[in-house]
């Protein structure tokens, strides 16, 4: 079997380790006998959404999430829109989460982004929502919990888009409507860092699992791993958000 990942704008969307993500699917694949190949995709260069079955952004500073948003639109907008309708799995992290987005405010301007999934991101008087957080989440029909840390000053707001689970601790989304993050079909967005799948080793899984059948056409069945390693840094980042 073989994953292909295409991760977009490496060098830019890369705050909070979230490129940790990327190496931590890569080496369940390898430890499973799944060949894991990673493809770059920056400014200006276009690609083939038939040719990947995971896409990958992470968050970025404000400056270059905005030259990212302007080239997105460009670029990559109608690439971004057939892999979505075609089945492949996406996951976006805090600035690229808000991307997906119709729009979203950022330095006293409102940023066009993707338009993928119905929501918009605001800026709002307040502080920024930081902190340890976890969230119930419900994927492929069993209620487990993913734990980060968020660190964004936008306050996400979803229209008809579903969330991608609710908020146990910390402030998810906008920190009043207590969801976190959006699914939609094979596509999640989500706020949490740190980075988010070496603490959540059944997402990383889940991701594989759904890239492997939009490959193959058969969603297989994963061998199991020893993650004690693993399940630890999950029971820690929950400590840490219980403890807020």
């Amino acid at each position: 079997m073989k994953l292909r990942l295409l991760s977009l704008y490496p060098d830019q969307m890369n705050i909070y380790a979230d490129r940790g993500n990327i190496l931590f699917l890569q080496h369940r694949c390898e430890w499973r006998g799944i060949e894991f190949e990673v493809t770059r995709c920056g400014p200006g260069q276009r690609f083939d959404p038939a040719n990947y079955d995971l896409l990958y952004m992470g968050g970025g500073q404000d400056r270059d999430q905005k030259a990212v948003a302007r080239d997105l639109i460009e670029t990559k907008q109608a690439s971004m829109r057939a892999a979505k309708d075609g089945g492949v799995a996406v996951l976006a992290v805090c600035g690229g989460y808000q991307l997906l987005g119709e729009s979203y405010e950022l330095e006293g301007e409102t940023i066009a982004g993707l338009g993928l999934v119905d929501l918009k991101t605001i800026r709002e008087p307040g502080p920024r929502l930081i902190g340890p957080v976890s969230i119930s989440v419900n994927l492929d029909g069993e209620e487990k919990v993913l734990a980060g840390f968020e660190n964004h000053g936008g306050r996400t707001r979803l229209g008809q888009a579903s969330p991608l689970g609710k908020v146990i601790h910390g402030h998810g989304n906008n920190g009043e409507d207590g969801f976190e993050g959006v699914r939609e079909d094979n596509l999640i967005g989500t706020y949490l860092h740190g980075p988010l799948l070496p603490k959540n080793a059944w997402l990383a899984d889940h991701l594989i699992a759904t890239g492997l059948e939009h490959h193959h056409g058969e969603r297989p069945e994963l061998e199991p791993l020893e993650d004690s390693l693993e399940t630890a840094a999950h029971e820690a980042a929950l400590k840490a958000a219980r403890k807020g």
